[in-house]
């Protein structure tokens, strides 16, 4: 399973910079028609043990897709033209990185001659309501019609569409609307953009930048949904991006970073997501898995093959940890740290795994 993460905000709010930094794409830096798309590598520090154990003739880490989905300006809902397209484009993508400016430089040209992240913010969250409420409005008037037979259930299914909507006439986005079990079942086929699971980035000038009072104001509207926040020196780390990979330690170390952005938002989006790792390993290859949170066995064991999901039998499981420590799956086994596990197991970020299957006949 691959995740797929769209970039979306104003206009010159450096979108297409984070990009790079992100992927070391090296796309043009302008808010054009066209979306920018790259897959990348999922860095993870366990790959890299779990090689020199097995000396594998391949090693396959998790892949990310970010998408770069040019600059939504306040009206793009308006029409039938370039913004609707983009907010479709935002209808495909699992999550949401906002990208938002909040560092001050006039030689760096913005949609707004002010920096003010809460109007940015603003700006974009109500283009995606105003989509969404036009969404909704085209189902309740398909629904309308069907409920002519009394149909108690259809009934329902609208006026929960009509209760979200009128909550987005209000102002208030659908991911900040308290919704019940039903009402989210009555709106998921209309996969509404502000719903979306959504980490703000705040694109700053420099390190020194990260407590400036434009982060700190878009801070405050990510713990006031509950939203994370992720800053990022986009100009800095895209240039960082470019470098051999053993000179990219170096540079982050002169710029007081530990890690770089990539890493940083990754695992917000994990975490967003509820995605976890797991681990297959041997000779033929080493590969990193992703499956949600909570995900039983056979799940899980689908996204290496459907073969493995549909003729599940059993798992094996050992901890990366106890593998790494005990330094052998025979002395792992000795210890009794591996483990049988059914159908009803959920995999864990971390598990290193055996699929038994029944081949299909």
């Amino acid at each position: 399973m691959a995740l797929n993460c769209g970039l979306i905000g104003l206009p010159s709010c450096g979108k297409t910079t984070i990009f790079n930094a992100i992927t070391a794409a090296g796309a043009a830096c302008y808010d054009g028609s066209e979306m920018n798309r790259a897959i990348i590598n999922v860095p993870d520090p366990r790959i890299q043990p779990l090689v020199e154990m097995y000396n594998p003739r391949k090693t396959i880490p998790a892949t990310l897709e970010i998408v770069d989905i040019p600059g939504l300006k306040a009206g793009s809902t308006a029409g039938e033209g370039r913004g609707t397209r983009l907010l479709g484009h935002i209808k495909d993508v699992d999550a949401v990185l906002h990208v938002v400016r909040c560092f001050e430089d006039p030689a760096v040209a913005f949609e707004y001659d002010t920096i003010d992240p809460v109007r940015d913010v603003e700006t974009v969250d109500l283009e995606l309501m105003v989509a969404d409420s036009q969404t909704l409005q085209n189902k309740i008037d398909r629904l309308q019609k069907k409920s002519k037979t009394g149909d108690q259930d259809i009934i329902r299914e609208k006026n929960d569409c009509e209760k979200v909507k009128a909550s987005l006439d209000d102002g208030i986005s659908a991911r900040k609307q308290t919704l019940s079990e039903k009402e989210m079942a009555s709106i998921r086929e209309c996969n509404l953009l502000s719903l979306k699971p959504i980490v703000y980035v705040a694109n700053i000038k420099s390190a020194t930048d990260s407590a400036n009072n434009h982060v700190k104001a878009l801070q405050a509207i990510a713990d006031g949904e509950g939203s994370e926040m992720v800053t990022v020196c986009g100009r800095d780390e895209a240039d960082i991006s470019q470098l051999d990979p053993e000179d990219q330690e170096e540079f982050l170390k002169e710029l007081g970073l530990e890690e770089s952005s990539m890493q940083r938002l990754i695992r917000a989006a994990y975490r967003l997501l509820g995605l976890v790792n797991f681990f297959t390993k041997g000779e033929d290859e080493v590969r990193a898995w992703t499956c949600c949170k909570g995900d039983k066995a056979p799940t899980a064991a689908g996204k290496i093959h459907t073969d493995l999901e549909k003729g599940f039998i059993r798992m094996e499981v050992t901890r990366y940890e106890d593998l790494i420590e005990l330094g052998s799956e025979s002395a792992v086994a000795k210890a009794g740290k591996q483990r049988l596990e059914g159908k009803t197991y959920e995999v864990q970020d971390g598990d290193v795994v055996v699929v038994r299957f029944s081949p299909p006949k």
